[in-house]
């Protein structure tokens, strides 16, 4: 019987890995990452994106906004332009906030009003919480909306503006 030679067998081993490896990460940057950032940066309201993070089941997108960006119109962007690339995994962005203490105070003010709305899917409540929050600040405008994935809340005064995104389980019908 023939003795394998070691060295052979490891340099073979080695470059072949390093093919396989490397034409994956060359794939992955070009015909994934590449098309979805392109996607990304071409949204009206998107001033900066990192680059795409992706695996099996999402697809992370850290982002900074303009002041006068809409989250819902741009989350929506994203999601029906990028599905080509990303297909049916969940859209996850991590808006790097400008946020300052005035906003911060108003969000956990009113945290449990929101969270309430949403474990009992009231979401209509969720606007009337984050107004009446809203009142006792001056120069300070909460936008809320929804869709069928998310809700946003979007607080703004005179000095940084603050972005939520709360995802939306849909209600299930259950048999009696």
């Amino acid at each position: 019987m023939i003795k394998p030679r070691i060295i052979p067998v490891i340099i073979t081993a080695a470059i072949t890995a390093s093919v396989l490896f490397g034409g994956w990460a060359i794939y992955n940057q070009v015909a994934v990452a590449a098309p979805l950032d392109k996607v990304v940066n071409e949204v009206h309201g998107v001033v900066s994106s990192d680059k795409p993070v992706m695996n099996r089941d999402e697809v992370k997108i850290k982002l900074e906004l303009a002041p006068d960006a809409n989250i819902r119109d741009i989350y929506g962007s994203i999601a029906t332009n990028g599905k080509d690339v990303f297909g049916n995994r969940r859209l996850d962005l991590e808006i790097k906030g400008k946020s300052n203490k005035q906003l911060d105070d108003l969000w956990y003010s009113s945290m449990f009003k929101v969270a309430e709305a949403m474990e009992t899917k009231t979401y209509s409540s969720i606007p009337a919480a984050m107004d009446d929050a809203a009142k006792s600040m001056k120069d300070t405008t909460v936008t809320t909306e929804m869709d069928d994935t998310n809700v946003y809340i979007t607080i703004k005064n005179t000095e940084a503006v603050k972005y939520v995104v709360l995802p939306r389980t849909p209600a299930q019908l259950e048999a009696w």
